[in-house]
């Protein structure tokens, strides 16, 4: 994952304008769910403190956990591409904070100012780069040919 944050990875005064005007503090508090699967993606976060479970909804199961996500991670990109919908979950394991950020005026930021879009949209593609990636790995560990051989 990467080294930095969102707010790393801004210029100087898009950094503050997104601050300003889009994000506020909000607790991650114990064993809650921060957003569910199928429902309306309308904010994303940035972990600060705590740890927070990606999971996907498995039909007569536990939901299957994805990742765990922690200090300055970024929480949620359904946010960005419509139709704005979760297509995970997530739930809250190690209480914490995080910034809270307001989908659509973080979008409308993003059309007016060039320079602070580039950069958003390029830190999520990245970041759901890294972690395609490294589902990837994790399913091959899982199902891939050594597998067969780790379980003899």
């Amino acid at each position: 994952m990467s080294t930095h944050s969102l707010l790393d990875a801004l210029p100087p005064e898009s950094r503050q304008r997104l601050l300003d005007t889009a994000a506020h503090e909000v607790p991650l508090v114990l064993d809650s769910r921060v957003f569910e699967e199928g429902r309306r993606a309308d904010r994303f976060w940035i972990i600060r403190s705590g740890r927070v479970e990606v999971d996907l909804h498995v039909p007569g199961r536990r939901p299957a956990v994805v990742e765990t996500l922690g200090q300055d991670d970024l929480l949620g990109w359904s946010w960005l591409c419509s139709p704005h919908v979760w297509h995970m979950g997530a739930h809250v394991v190690h209480a914490g904070q995080a910034l809270e950020f307001d989908a659509a005026t973080v979008r409308e930021l993003c059309a007016a100012d060039a320079v602070l879009g580039r950069a958003v949209y390029k830190y999520v593609a990245e970041t759901v780069a890294e972690r395609l990636y490294g589902t990837r790995k994790r399913l091959l560990q899982l199902y891939g040919p050594q597998a067969d051989i780790a379980e003899d």
